[in-house]
């Protein structure tokens, strides 16, 4: 079999790679002929659509290919948006595995397309061994766990429980609790249970709420028609038994929401676990509120040991573990630790952001850094979604999916510092252009979006904003100028409560 090599050469390799019958790179093997592409022995699963970019791309190695041109050679003769590219490019990338563990694939040139970039090996005949049978054996697409889940066994099964019991589950917590990490695990425990698998629809990168249809048939492995891809997909899916995992559903909600019912509807043995800020709130859900990680009340008296017996602080010291090598947690630095978790709530991507730090700032940095979460300057590695690479990326995101009348509540509940009642909250927005009846409707909605969290201990609900939320809230009140005259109203109200008592 004659074996040429190629390391990103262009010009001969598109050449050499239209009339080969195989292109080999990093473990993969690609017959554009089939229309197979195989991982070892293992078939992978992937759609028409993002098949065939790889085949354009791979038959050109190290060469940009722009955007237009790519449209054209995988939409013929078709209209579509430049989204239902990025789409399948996405899908793409995680099959392959772009980005993790070093491995780099494909790349993007801002503005422009994108270029295959690994080195490729390419066979001019047909006696490739590749397998024959185009039906995939692969059982799911889930993207593997880079690190342990701590402290969340209690709630896996919870999930994995109520999963055999219902068709829908939603995970809905703030950013930064773990949501995708916690549907992961869940997931890969249960690929047996389901006969067609286990499939992962990252909506991240979905920006249109039109492709959610298209994201979930690419992750199956479905080729559709660009006008049916709804029907398409139902009809596919209506005989399956399998789990979908559809992941960051929040600022695609409303499609999401309806895709999720029309598929509950169409296809009886499909189960569904999705990712999300807000529920979906589609009839028959489950909603499974992530709660942060758990935490000691108080530092006193604690020792390492003791300590190291709650999760959050587990998670810190396992994660500064593995960014300073001689580190290990001594009796002396619980309290700054201790410290740490709380001024981040227990929220894993925030206490793994701050652990990232040790090597650098050292405990005592850290815990300096924390009092302003939002000033510091954490930063996670290159391939990290943007909106986890830090605090603010986080709550950017959440902030920017509310109403102007979500954002104004959020501002104007960040005043209060301990927490506060629905009246106290009324109160405050009594003389001002927002009425009682909306701040209580906002109050609700800035709940169910995972940016205030409510306990029902006592004879009336109490609200209360998460640490970093507030600092953010805070800041977005200093720009609003509206500060000086919501303190002035704010200390009217606890003068006529004092003057009540």
């Amino acid at each position: 079999m004659l074996q040429r090599s190629l390391a990103c050469l262009p010009n001969a390799a598109a050449a050499v790679c239209h009339r080969a019958e195989e292109i080999a790179f990093d473990g993969f093997r690609l017959s554009p002929t089939q229309r197979l592409l195989v991982n070892g022995d293992e078939p992978v699963r992937l759609g028409g659509r993002a098949l065939d970019l790889l085949i354009a791309l791979s038959r050109r190695p190290g060469q940009l290919i722009g955007k237009q041109e790519l449209t054209a050679t995988v939409w013929p003769d078709t209209f579509v948006d430049e989204s239902n590219l990025k789409v399948h490019i996405s899908a793409l990338r995680r099959a392959l595995g772009d980005g993790k563990t070093g491995r780099r694939y494909i790349s993007t040139v801002a503005g422009r397309g994108y270029c295959f970039v690994a080195p490729v090996k390419l066979w001019a005949d047909a006696a490739t061994g590749l397998p024959q049978a185009l039906e995939p054996q692969r059982r799911h697409n889930l993207p593997a766990l880079l690190t342990p889940l701590i402290g969340r066994d209690a709630g896996l099964g919870k999930i994995e429980a109520q999963l055999r019991r219902g068709r829908l589950l939603t995970l809905v917590g703030p950013g930064g609790a773990g949501k995708t990490s916690m549907a992961l695990a869940a997931a890969a425990n249960l690929i047996e249970a389901y006969r067609d698998g286990v499939w992962f629809v990252d909506l991240t990168a979905v920006s249109d709420p039109s492709l959610v249809p298209e994201a979930a048939a690419s992750a199956v492995g479905l080729d559709t028609a660009d006008d049916g891809v709804s029907s398409d997909l139902l009809s596919f899916l209506g005989d399956k038994q399998m789990l979908l995992v559809l992941d960051n559903c929040e600022h695609v909600l409303d499609a999401v929401a309806a895709l999720a019912f029309r598929l509950l509807r169409a296809a009886p043995g499909v189960n569904i676990l999705a990712t999300s800020r807000e529920a979906l709130r589609v009839p028959g859900e489950y909603v499974y509120r992530l709660p942060p990680l758990e935490q000691p009340l108080f530092s006193i008296c604690l020792d390492a040991r003791e300590a190291l017996a709650f999760p959050a602080v587990r998670l810190f010291a396992e994660r500064a573990a593995s960014v300073a090598d001689e580190f290990e947690l001594q009796d002396r630095d619980v309290p700054a630790v201790v410290d740490i978790c709380r001024k981040l709530d227990g929220l894993p991507l925030a206490i793994e952001l701050a652990a990232a730090e040790i090597s650098t700032l050292g405990i005592a940095g850290v815990a300096a850094r924390v009092r302003e979460p939002l000033r510091a300057p954490i930063r996670q590695g290159h391939a990290a979604i943007s909106r986890h690479c830090s605090l603010r990326a986080s709550l950017d995101w959440s902030y920017g999916l509310l109403t102007d009348g979500e954002q104004t509540a959020l501002r104007r509940l960040a005043v209060f510092g301990g927490g506060f009642t629905l009246r106290a909250a009324s109160l405050l927005a009594a003389d001002m252009a927002f009425g009682e009846g909306e701040m209580i409707d906002e109050v609700a909605a800035l709940v169910a979006k995972s940016l205030l969290t409510v306990h029902v201990d006592g004879s009336e609900p109490r609200f209360r904003m998460l640490n970093t939320t507030r600092a953010y809230a805070i800041e977005k009140l200093l720009e609003s100028e509206e500060a000086d005259a919501l303190s002035r109203r704010q200390g009217k109200c606890a003068r006529a409560v004092l003057q009540a008592a």
